[in-house]
């Protein structure tokens, strides 16, 4: 039997093998190129959304204490002493003499029109004086006033009372007399005034109040 050389098996062997392997080279090219295009035709994967937190706003600052505000304090009424009439810094035209009124002391007396009491150095305070009680006493069948002025005789009165027969000259009653309000430190002055010219009152005390 005539067997071909073993040359030319080879190389159709080897030729075979090249078909065989160029084939396969290029069915390897094909499923790369379908690999490859899947891949790019493959939507990439999301990354997670990352939360992105705005920073938290400052605090605000801490509203500065308010200051407090202490109102001044009210300033107190003035106790107001007895003015003893007797006691007056300056006695115009009138008597002193001992009084039955209770308390007992002094009295002043023989008052007449035009006569006047003087009382220096009166501290009615802050807080203004109103009212003023006065305790008299008239024999007199004479209507007739008492007023009350500050730092002149001839001031207009601050307050005035009238003053009739009380039932006897040692027949005591208290008389209250409003006052236009009153602040300060002044000279006090009793005038007195009547159409008649007889004796009218007889006074014990005054005292100032609120």
């Amino acid at each position: 039997m005539d067997h071909g050389s073993p040359t030319v098996y080879r190389t159709r062997s080897w030729q075979n093998r090249r078909r065989v392997l160029t084939a396969l080279g290029g069915a390897a090219l094909l499923l790369l190129g379908y690999l490859l295009g899947r891949w790019q035709d493959t939507p990439a994967a999301q990354a997670p959304p990352v939360l992105v937190t705005a920073p938290a706003s400052a605090p605000a600052p801490a509203s500065a204490t308010p200051e407090t505000t202490t109102a001044s304090p009210q300033p107190a009424p003035t106790e107001y002493a007895v003015l003893q009439a007797e006691a007056a810094t300056e006695l115009a035209g009138v008597g002193i003499e001992d009084t039955s009124d209770e308390g007992g002391g002094k009295n002043i007396g023989w008052i007449n029109r035009d006569d006047f009491l003087r009382f220096d150095d009166v501290d009615f305070g802050a807080v203004p004086a109103t009212r003023a009680a006065i305790r008299v006493s008239s024999g007199s069948g004479a209507s007739s006033r008492l007023q009350i002025r500050l730092d002149s005789r001839d001031s207009a009165p601050v307050g005035e009372i009238s003053v009739g027969n009380s039932g006897g000259w040692q027949s005591w009653g208290t008389t209250n007399a409003v006052l236009k309000p009153v602040t300060g430190v002044h000279t006090v002055y009793l005038t007195f005034s009547s159409s008649d010219g007889t004796e009218l009152m007889n006074i014990n005390w005054l005292r100032f109040g609120h």
